[in-house]
């Protein structure tokens, strides 16, 4: 079952606290509001999708530093940050730094719940996207070490006869050691086979269309 969004406000003003977790929960979204950034690291678990709405200037870790903490953290949540004392070279750092937006006030409301709502698409899209690596990539770590030399051939876009040549086996091993990996890999077809490698090893993946490129 799909987790409920949460948006998780952060700032150390009760009354922008309330406005914003008022505004949230108006058109049906969960929230769970924090006067600090500290308060936030000590009880985000990472468990649901959302995104994070947050102040700049704040007691303690500023919503900048709690930025790069969490990326840090390899926490990829995405981060609006809402503030009435921006500037130029602050926004240049949180958007440099992966703000999913850098919004000043006065805002519009609409404008506000937008933003989140992308937010909320997109950590719902990493999740999903991380999900497939990590069940491919455990289906990648079952293969014999055979059939990863031949699956790396594959990739190159081998023939089976190549594959048998360049392995220095026969060719209905390279049929034999093929048929397992399109079995273990629960792959329908090449194309498949290769999509699924590039999601879960994009840098390999890469590597290999620049050799063919050459």
């Amino acid at each position: 079952m799909d987790m409920e969004p949460v948006i998780y406000v952060v700032d150390d003003d009760q009354a922008v606290r309330s406005s914003l977790q008022a505004l949230v929960q108006s058109v049906g979204f969960k929230s769970r509001v924090y006067n600090s950034a500290q308060s936030f690291l000590d009880d985000y678990d990472g468990v649901s999708p959302g995104c994070v709405v947050l102040d700049v200037r704040m007691r303690g870790i500023s919503g900048l530093d709690l930025q790069e903490e969490l990326a840090n953290k390899g926490i990829t949540l995405p981060i609006i940050i809402v503030t009435g004392h921006g500037d130029i070279p602050m926004a240049v750092r949180a958007m440099r730094a992966g703000a999913l937006d850098f919004i000043e006030k006065p805002y519009r409301d609409q404008e506000l719940l937008d933003r989140i709502q992308q937010g909320i698409e997109a950590d719902v899209r990493h999740r999903k996207d991380a999900a497939a690596r990590t069940i491919i990539q455990e289906r990648l770590d079952n293969l014999t070490a055979r059939e990863q030399d031949v699956l790396n051939l594959v990739m190159r876009g081998m023939i089976n006869k190549q594959i048998a040549s360049e392995l220095g086996i026969s060719l209905r091993a390279v049929e034999s050691h093929r048929a397992r990996v399109m079995e273990r890999m629960q792959a329908g077809s090449v194309a498949e086979l290769v999509q699924m490698v590039v999601i879960a090893q994009p840098e390999f993946a890469k590597r290999i269309l620049e050799e063919k490129l050459r």
